[in-house]
């Protein structure tokens, strides 16, 4: 196999820049075929890419296609477990964006489901590509730092928009569950022992009632005695703002920022410099080296870099911290036991 035949779900703004990067950005990976169960927007894609691509409007339909022997997954987040279990079905190889699943049960037939078959699935946890994240992992790993003591992992998006639409719980299970996935990436070979939440309408306090959680934080105990922090919020007006840090008995790792670039503005006013404002700007090479090499793993019979297992340690994550929530208090992450 020289070149890997891609279909890929989902046409909207995630799945857009995945069928650029198929298209434009992998050389080994063609965008054989596109579902979205909008009208027409499959069709509207494949000439936006100026590709000949299949059109479906129904993901099963693609998936079911002999030819596409890989599928990429960046429909909403509450069908993602549906098509993956679909896919894998069919054997294929399956990348999907977080998350891979928004209950335990699901995850777990996952996981189950791979178990059984003969192909690989990959989690779209991007920071695991991003350069600084990477490069922190490997020292934390190599024991750079000695043993790590405290953590911290930051998400805050530049703006709240169609707040009135967002579904319960998004802060953790699309928003912080990226942040979860952080943290036990920069703690390697640690596992969460248990969480503690807390969570608040703060951008739009009017919303609460509708059950709209726009800012919280997370407070994570790991088995070696780390401790870490997950914060999220919904709108920093100053730009998209995600960081890591983790400080450790001999020194201190940090990874990510908020800048558009290395420029740095000296004037009258002072110094300053510009800020991203958009996720696909700020992580853009994180964002086309996951694809990049979730195309290589297939293609070459390798293990992917963030695998269906690590998805369910961050969802197991994201399910305690909505418990805490509910009941204020910490929770057990044992609760969740894996299979």
């Amino acid at each position: 196999m020289s070149e890997l035949n891609i279909g890929l779900i989902g046409a909207g703004r995630m799945g857009a820049f995945h069928g650029e990067t198929i298209t434009d950005r992998i050389p080994q990976a063609n965008l054989y075929a596109i579902a979205d169960p909008m009208l027409g927007a499959a069709e509207k894609l494949a000439q936006q890419l100026n590709k000949n691509s299949k059109a479906y409007t129904a993901p099963l339909d693609l998936i079911n296609d002999e030819n596409v022997e890989a599928v990429v997954i960046a429909s909403p987040a509450r069908t993602h477990a549906s098509n993956v279990l679909a896919a894998i079905r069919q054997g294929k190889a399956v990348f999907c964006e977080k998350p891979m699943a928004v209950n335990m049960e699901k995850a777990d037939e996952i996981v189950q489901a791979l178990e059984k078959s003969n192909t690989l699935m990959q989690v779209g946890f991007n920071r695991r590509f991003e350069k600084g994240y990477n490069a922190a992992h490997e020292e934390v790993k190599a024991g750079y730092i000695g043993t790590p003591q405290l953590l911290k992992s930051i998400t805050r998006d530049p703006k709240l928009n169609g707040a009135e639409s967002i579904p319960e719980w998004t802060i953790f299970l699309e928003t912080l569950i990226h942040d979860f996935d952080a943290l036990r990436y920069l703690n390697p070979g640690a596992k969460p022992v248990e969480v503690y939440a807390a969570a608040d309408a703060l951008v739009r306090p009017d919303l609460k009632k509708s059950g709209l959680l726009d800012t919280a934080v997370v407070t994570i105990k790991f088995d070696n005695g780390a401790l870490a922090t997950a914060e999220a919020n919904f709108q920093a007006v100053y730009g998209y703002d995600v960081r890591a840090e983790v400080f450790g008995s001999e020194g201190m790792m940090t990874a990510g920022g908020i800048r558009e670039s290395s420029m740095t503005r000296y004037n009258k006013q002072g110094i300053s410099y510009d800020t991203s404002r958009y996720d696909q700007n700020l992580l853009f090479d994180a964002y086309v080296d996951e694809l990049r090499s979730f195309t290589d793993c297939v293609l070459n019979n390798k293990t992917p870099y963030a695998t269906a297992e690590d998805a369910r340690w961050a969802l197991k994550i994201a399910l305690a911290s909505i418990e805490s929530v509910q009941n204020d208090r910490p929770v057990k992450i044992e609760n969740y036991a894996l299979i």
